[in-house]
């Protein structure tokens, strides 16, 4: 079968409004920068790469036309909305309560810790059915239906965009992490961050679940 994609016209038109959109930070944006700041650079990076393998899953929902399917029926929607609004409110809440991670840790418990933030960032985007809907709106948008092989194209489209969320999301791990390398020796800023990282994380949490479909 003959690989399609887009005309070139299409394509600049894409990665210049994919750029405006993933420079205007979304909770997936925040939710890394918490991290950075947290927990340094590899954690924000790692997160970044949960977030963004989560969102192939949701391009191939999209080439699928699953994402359709999702849109059209309000009880699929409202579980996923509510499951992911939910695990974000649960983090928060370990992150309150839960006892503070050791300042020094050896090299297994950190595989162990990375692997978490792997898998809590891809479940907080999987769970994420904006993500879903902004795919199935904004990559169709740029498709060149006379060119044929549409899912193809969409495919083609939600790789590029995850590709440029993924080099742009780490520069804000990048930025964040470097602000809260001189933070993370405060005493009284660790116990400032326990709290109010959990409440931001509480905070995304309860945004998913009231706010109406839009950017990731």
């Amino acid at each position: 079968m003959e690989f399609v994609i887009p005309s070139t016209g299409n394509l600049i038109l894409f990665v210049s409004a994919a750029l405006v959109l993933l420079v205007i930070p979304g909770p997936a944006v925040l939710y890394i920068i918490a991290q950075s700041v947290e927990q340094g650079r590899k954690a924000g990076l790692v997160s970044d790469l949960g977030i963004h393998t989560a969102t192939l899953v949701h391009v191939l929902a999209a080439a699928l036309g699953l994402s359709a399917l999702l849109a059209s029926s309000a009880v699929a929607f409202s579980i996923l909305k509510y499951a992911g609004a939910a695990y974000l409110i649960w983090l928060g809440l370990k992150k309150i309560f839960g006892r503070p991670a050791p300042v020094a840790v050896d090299a297994v418990p950190q595989q162990r810790r990375y692997a978490r933030l792997f898998r809590d960032g891809f479940i907080v985007n999987l769970l994420n059915p904006k993500t879903a809907l902004f795919f199935l709106a904004f990559l169709p948008q740029f498709v060149d239906v006379g060119r044929g092989h549409v899912a193809m194209q969409i495919v083609f489209l939600g790789l590029l965009f995850t590709l440029l969320g993924l080099v742009s999301d780490a520069c804000y791990a990048f930025a964040a992490s470097a602000a809260g390398r001189w933070l993370r020796h405060s005493r009284g800023y660790l116990t400032f961050e326990r709290y109010v990282g959990g409440s931001l994380l509480i905070g995304l949490g309860i945004t998913a679940a009231f706010a109406g479909n839009g950017k990731k």
